[in-house]
């Protein structure tokens, strides 16, 4: 039976590439269904994410749709089954649903690359920082609200800690460094913590000076979220109307190549250090 609750956003994207390689195959629905012995309804269902399927489900469609990339299968076959029980959903009816997906998203990430001009990614702000930012959400929200959003976000970084940290490249504008949210005591605490993950071996962050000049990727947050295969990574975009989510072949390779610039406009991880410590000090 189909779920009777939403399906996540990793529901939705194993019943996206199941639909891909169906659609590949040459195959129509009809098709699919009469080759794993099911009706035309249960492929569509699987194929928007509302019906959950088991790991052999998943390889025997693999196998109709004639595709031999054991290592694309292997992957999918980890995203099966139902709804992820994890942290995340005790927010489930606290916060927008796009919140819950980049929880669930990161915590599956086998590295994470992140490029932010304005702000400081969620995944390193500190707490007074993050509480400094959604209290100028518009419309404004209530101080319990402020509250979840700032549990879930510290809760987020979970993955940069523990025996298994998620590795993350982080890079940033200088106009981050010196934004002062929150205040200055605020503002220079942010920017130690800033340096204390960095020096932590699996965060590496970049700074992208002013002086550097133009360079790509100046609007909006990006996150570029590696899955254990290229073909399911993704990129989520952050706007103040929420979060966004891109899969397509083309636009994984357009913000790769947009990070890769980005990057190769920065300094070093230790002149980056500097920076951000000789910002801190001017605070």
């Amino acid at each position: 039976m189909p779920s009777s609750t939403a399906p996540t956003l990793r529901q939705r994207r194993l019943g996206a590439e199941l639909r891909k390689l169906r659609e590949r195959s040459g195959l129509s629905t009809t098709a699919a269904a009469a080759m794993l012995g099911v009706n035309q309804s249960r492929i569509s269902n699987i194929e928007s994410g509302r019906y959950a399927v088991g790991p052999e489900r998943v390889r025997v469609m693999a196998h109709n749709y004639a595709c031999a990339d054991e290592r694309l299968i292997a992957s999918m076959a980890a995203m099966t089954g139902g709804r992820t029980r994890g942290w995340w959903e005790e927010y489930r009816d606290l916060l927008p649903v796009s919140l819950l997906d980049l929880a669930e998203l990161e915590h599956h990430a086998m590295g994470l690359r992140v490029a932010s001009v304005v702000h400081m990614p969620g995944l390193l702000q500190t707490t007074a920082h993050a509480r400094a930012i959604f209290s100028e959400v518009v419309p404004k929200l209530a101080a319990y609200e402020v509250e979840h959003r700032v549990s879930h976000r510290i809760k987020r970084q979970a993955i940069l800690h523990g025996d298994r940290p998620t590795p993350v490249t982080v890079i940033l504008h200088e106009a981050a460094l010196r934004m002062a949210f929150g205040g200055r005591d605020t503002a220079r605490a942010q920017l130690e913590h800033l340096n204390e993950m960095g020096a932590s071996g699996h965060v590496t962050i970049v700074v992208i000076p002013f002086g550097g000049g133009s360079f790509p990727g100046s609007g909006q947050p990006i996150v570029y979220v590696s899955a254990s295969v290229p073909q399911l990574d993704t990129v989520q975009l952050d706007a103040d109307h929420g979060q966004e989510f891109l899969d397509a072949a083309a636009q994984l390779d357009k913000y790769r190549s947009v990070l890769d610039r980005m990057e190769g406009c920065a300094l070093t991880p230790d002149k980056s250090r500097d920076l951000i410590h000789g910002v801190a000090r001017e605070l």
